[in-house]
């Protein structure tokens, strides 16, 4: 049974590490940015203009930079400009008062005793620049960070609540091995009920020194204060004794890969009406993480053992684990090293650790694959879903990429717009790839009895 932040049981994980040539992180200033589709009738001159300076700039990379960190070139870029050195400074600022931040609130936290923050008023965050367009609405000032230590309590979700040790103990039952449900290269997460009845999810953080499980458990809860959506997986609190621990809510169907990919009959398997659904709410989700959540958060780490089914099958994001947020002013960041899942990763992020937005929308392509086909990304033989689906979609051959469970009953034209959608997100250069809002346009919401 696959479940999020790990490879299930039964199957071999797929989660991998290792150091693209090139060598330390790097940020790169942005530019107002035009996506380019690879639909010849939403082509234009611009979009034509990049993949000329693509072309160009491949000979340029093969001899001026094997770390590929002019990929930057390949992008859809205007003329507005922004000094490296100060976009660098920039963001090395508000990391640092960040986390200053959060480690202030963390020693605050964990030697008080508190049930519950919901005394704690409302959280801050930073105004951002106005520079490029965005969906973003306005926010309010962030206190100075040479005063986090008296403010840190402000960035907490009010509704969260710091459980103890024996509560989290009682509701997994000593975390027995019984009720792990994943298990990742950093965490392992454990089904549990809480004393009320409520399903729980407890991921606790296992990898590596007390730093550096401090740093991972801080870096996944400062994207979460930032994140609330119904497509998004939602953290009930956090445990910091004896461990460091997150507590979600427990969807009832747990991941769409526990029911995608179940050893059981056809018949058993997600209707046609279903997939469509997650499909929808996936893109809605991860356009709102990189276009209208309070930062610009990039997941990383996108899969089918990553999408939770509620009740009524609305899909949610979870394990943010690996997730980065980007500045406004800044276009992608290129990482010294990688993590993510075979199968999904996209091209520029293999060869080059170009992480940005079009870094999850090869994701969500093979996502799309995943629901078509009832195949996995990367079957137990480490055959590619990539690589047997593209040649079908370059031919146009889609029933022949269809789930045989299936048979007939699904909606042709849903079909038809998923396989379309998925070819455009699965593009080698990024630059032919859409912007989730635009995936969105192209996988229009399910009618309100649209179900199977």
């Amino acid at each position: 049974m696959e479940e999020p932040g790990g490879g299930g049981n039964g199957s071999p994980p797929r989660v991998c590490a290792g150091k693209p040539p090139r060598h330390g992180g790097t940020v790169h200033p942005a530019r107002d940015r035009h996506p380019a589709m690879s639909i010849p009738a939403f082509a234009s001159a611009q979009d034509l203009r990049c993949l000329d300076l693509e072309k160009e700039a491949g000979e340029v990379l093969a001899e001026c930079s094997p770390r590929g960190v002019l990929d930057d070139g390949l992008r859809c870029l205007d003329s507005e400009t922004t000094s490296k050195a100060s976009t660098s400074y920039t963001e090395t600022q508000m990391i640092r008062s960040s986390f200053a931040l959060w480690h202030g609130f963390f020693r605050l936290w964990k030697h008080k005793s508190m049930r519950r923050l919901s005394s704690f008023p409302p959280i801050g965050f930073r105004k951002r620049s106005r520079r490029r367009r965005s969906n973003r609405d306005s926010r309010v000032p962030m206190p100075d960070s040479t005063s986090a230590a008296d403010n840190e309590s402000s960035f907490f979700k009010p509704t969260w609540r710091n459980f103890t040790i024996s509560e989290l103990e009682k509701a997994t039952n000593n975390f027995n091995s019984e009720n792990m449900i994943g298990k990742g290269g950093s965490a392992e997460i454990y089904r549990g009920c809480l004393e009320n009845g409520q399903l729980v999810a407890v991921k606790k953080i296992t990898r590596g020194t007390t730093e550096e499980k401090t740093h991972n458990f801080l870096s996944e809860m400062g994207v979460l204060v930032h994140v609330d959506h119904p497509n998004t997986a939602r953290l009930i609190g956090v445990g910091v004794e004896g461990g460091m621990h997150l507590v979600l809510v427990l969807s009832p169907h747990g991941s769409l890969a526990n029911l995608l990919h179940a050893v059981t009959d056809s018949k058993d398997k997600l209707a046609w009406g279903i997939r469509y659904k997650v499909a929808v709410g996936t893109a809605k989700g991860l356009e709102y993480l990189h276009e209208r959540c309070h930062k610009r958060i990039i997941h990383r780490d996108i899969k089918a053992a990553n999408i939770l089914l509620t009740e009524d099958f609305e899909p949610q994001i979870c394990d943010f684990g690996l997730a980065k947020w980007l500045p406004d002013e800044v276009t992608h960041h290129t990482l010294p090293s990688f993590e993510g899942t075979f199968g999904y990763l996209a091209p520029e992020y293999c060869m080059h650790g170009v992480v940005d937005e079009k870094t999850d929308v090869f994701a969500f392509g093979i996502l799309l694959l995943e629901l078509i086909s009832g195949r996995r990304a990367v079957n137990s033989s480490q055959q590619s879903l990539l690589m047997w689906a593209k040649p079908l979609l370059e031919q146009n051959h889609i029933r022949d990429l269809i789930d045989p469970s299936l048979g007939d009953s699904y909606d042709s034209k849903q079909m038809d717009r998923a396989a379309k959608t998925a070819y455009i997100c699965i593009q080698h250069s990024s630059v032919l790839r859409p912007r989730m809002s635009e995936a969105c346009l192209l996988t229009p919401s399910l009618p309100k009895t649209g179900r199977g």
